[in-house]
């Protein structure tokens, strides 16, 4: 599998140090479309801090991935939807943390989440060969 950071130096605002404008991918056979992951226990509960549903969702895509036999470095894309614009700044932290120096397109979105005590929700996009 190739990728290819898209990010152009003229015309268009710049990518910050967190995420980048594309990322293209050449190669891959097998394509993963991970489902809105919430911050919750495997009895389903949510706890009630962000940091807390943060380290789970993370937790949470690290399984499925497993499963799929793919890690975080599979990832190409994340969606957050968060139910407060004060969340931003701790989910950008989460996912840098889970991600390394991988830098993936991403997109944060403040939303209603269907149910309260979910913080925040996540979907990925991962990619493998």
């Amino acid at each position: 599998m190739l990728e290819s950071i898209i990010n152009p130096a003229a015309g268009i605002y710049p990518a910050t140090g967190d995420y980048v404008h594309g990322l293209e991918v050449r190669r891959a056979r097998r394509q993963l479309f991970v489902s809105g992951t919430m911050g919750l226990d495997i009895h389903g509960n949510a706890p009630p801090a962000l940091d807390e549903q943060l380290e789970l969702i993370w937790q949470n895509l690290r399984r499925i991935l497993t499963e799929a036999q793919m890690t975080t470095d599979n990832i190409v894309r994340v969606t957050s939807y968060l139910t407060k614009p004060e969340f931003a700044q701790k989910n950008q932290e989460a996912r840098v943390r889970a991600l390394g120096n991988r830098r993936v397109p991403t997109t944060a979105i403040v939303v209603q989440t269907l149910d309260p005590a979910w913080l925040v929700e996540l979907e990925i996009t991962a990619v493998a060969e």
